[in-house]
């Protein structure tokens, strides 16, 4: 009899799934039909179980802030506080980054527009197949009863070795898109530089290696969600890149888990955050941690981002990654095996989103 239970509450959570992705709506059709109960497939069970941690709170935890103003002249002192993030926090804000605030906004009402824009004229572009360079989805064929879905939509463009096709890009937000483009590929230039002489090596080792040449930028919705205690916008999880940055409204949700707590990234108006993603981690010997980080629901307000997460150029992407050998020595061993990013990408993909490393199965 159990098992005869088992098996019809599968089907029917199958059965779920299946409608809503047949919708092509995402979860703001969900929220635009008036829902107030979350269907099951969006339903996180023990999302709290660390206890979260407000940075304005008692003592002072706060996701550090990096001003990148002056840099020559500060060189060295912007040099040794990005050390510092990386390797015990794994994250950082930067502000003074040189992206232009006009950019800044257009970027974030773009993101809305294009999320906001009636179903039919997003459905033809929905899709869970990752290889096409311009799509819309929600939960990216990724969920299954272990890996409950999102509350939120994206839309992903794949700009290998900087490039795509402007056309294949929506046009409510096509020139937005490619001038926030543009404005990363230079912040990504100078972090690239700062990054590497934080690891004490030349300022162009990490652009020779050419490990965050290529952008997989996702502009991101989370609509209010009806039961947001139920539900986690993003659930905890690190990211499978060399490199991630993060731009986000004034809103707030995004945490970073530092110290066995949930600490909040509080908004700075005109803020970029970066984090460090797990591949960089492997490279720098674990000098550099991948960090978890969430998003939490919200019950009544839209949120939006854009996530930019940088990957090898084309000529890289299928190549193996291991250590970087001169971080290497007799009291700090090697301790990863050789990884390649796209088999990295999909043994990420597969297992459940449930806080564990994907990290400790390359491990020596």
């Amino acid at each position: 009899m159990a098992g005869i239970m088992v098996a019809e509450g599968h089907q029917a959570w199958c059965k779920e799934m299946e409608e809503f992705e047949e919708t092509k709506a995402g979860v703001k059709g969900l929220v635009d039909s008036g829902v107030v109960k979350i269907p099951r497939i969006f339903v996180h069970p023990d999302q709290d179980k660390l206890p979260k941690y407000s940075g304005d709170s008692g003592d002072g935890l706060q996701v550090p802030v990096i001003d990148l103003e002056g840099g020559e002249a500060r060189r060295d002192e912007i040099v040794g506080k990005i050390r510092e993030a990386c390797e015990t926090w794994g994250c950082f804000q930067l502000i003074n980054h040189g992206m232009e605030a006009s950019v800044i906004d257009a970027t974030l009402e773009a993101i809305r527009k294009l999320h906001e824009q009636p179903n039919e004229a997003k459905a033809g572009l929905f899709s869970d197949d990752s290889s096409q360079e311009v799509r819309f989805y929600t939960t990216n064929g990724l969920v299954h009863e272990s890996r409950p879905g999102p509350w939120r939509d994206a839309m992903a463009c794949a700009f290998l070795d900087d490039k795509l096709d402007s056309e294949k890009i929506p046009s409510v937000c096509r020139k937005e898109m490619v001038d926030y483009v543009k404005s990363i590929i230079k912040i990504r230039e100078n972090l690239s530089e700062l990054l590497s002489e934080a690891l004490g090596l030349s300022s162009d080792y990490l652009g020779r290696l050419e490990c965050i040449k290529s952008e997989y930028m996702t502009w991101l919705y989370y609509p209010p969600c009806p039961e947001p205690h139920l539900a986690v916008g993003a659930p905890q999880h690190s990211d499978p890149t060399f490199l991630t940055i993060i731009l986000q409204d004034t809103i707030g949700g995004l945490q970073f888990l530092h110290q066995n707590h949930w600490v909040d990234a509080a908004p700075i108006p005109g803020a970029l955050i970066a984090h460090i993603g797990d591949l960089m981690q492997v490279i720098t010997n674990d000098k550099f941690k991948s960090v978890e980080h969430r998003v939490q629901a919200s019950s009544d307000q839209t949120r939006v981002s854009a996530a930019c997460f940088l990957y090898p150029s084309a000529q890289n992407i299928q190549k193996p990654f291991g250590p970087i050998e001169e971080l290497i020595s007799h009291t700090n061993p090697c301790i990863y095996n050789q990884v390649f990013p796209l088999e990295y990408a999909n043994f990420y993909q597969t297992k459940p989103l449930d806080g564990s490393s994907t990290l400790s199965h390359y491990k020596l």
